[in-house]
């Protein structure tokens, strides 16, 4: 059995392992994208998705292909694709999309929202969680 490279292994997974990155991956997931269309599809600010794509070019993760001021992104490693789609298989399905926003909390929902911004009562840690308040 040959040797594996696991610090390698574990550096790609640590590239891969980054929500924004995972957001751009998804993106690319099915073809190749100008940085514009990425940016739309994703949300993600132009500066903190050039860092991004940085890192993933860094990893040999993305290609880039440039045609006149435009530069396109695609995905690299031919497999990348299957291991998204595992990804995506491991998470419960149940799991709300990263992009979507959280609802208003309500009632006894709204007071512990309001504690855990509350620097004082968000010491108090499961404790206070657990106060009942009428």
């Amino acid at each position: 059995m040959a040797s594996r490279d696991r610090e390698a292994e574990a550096e790609l997974l640590r590239a891969i392992a980054h929500g924004t990155r995972l957001q751009i991956l998804s993106a690319l997931r099915d073809a190749e994208r100008a940085v514009g269309e990425i940016e739309a599809m994703t949300g993600i600010a132009q500066p903190g998705l050039s860092q991004q794509l940085g890192v993933l070019r860094k990893a040999e993760l993305v290609a880039t292909r440039r045609e006149g001021k435009q530069v396109f992104y695609a995905i690299a490693a031919p497999r990348l694709g299957e291991a998204l789609a595992v990804i995506d298989g491991l998470m419960p399905v149940s799991a709300a999309p990263a992009t979507s926003k959280p609802e208003p909390a309500t009632g006894g929902e709204a007071q512990v929202a309001a504690d855990r911004r509350d620097p004082i009562r968000r010491r108090g840690g499961a404790a206070v969680f657990a106060r009942i308040t009428d």
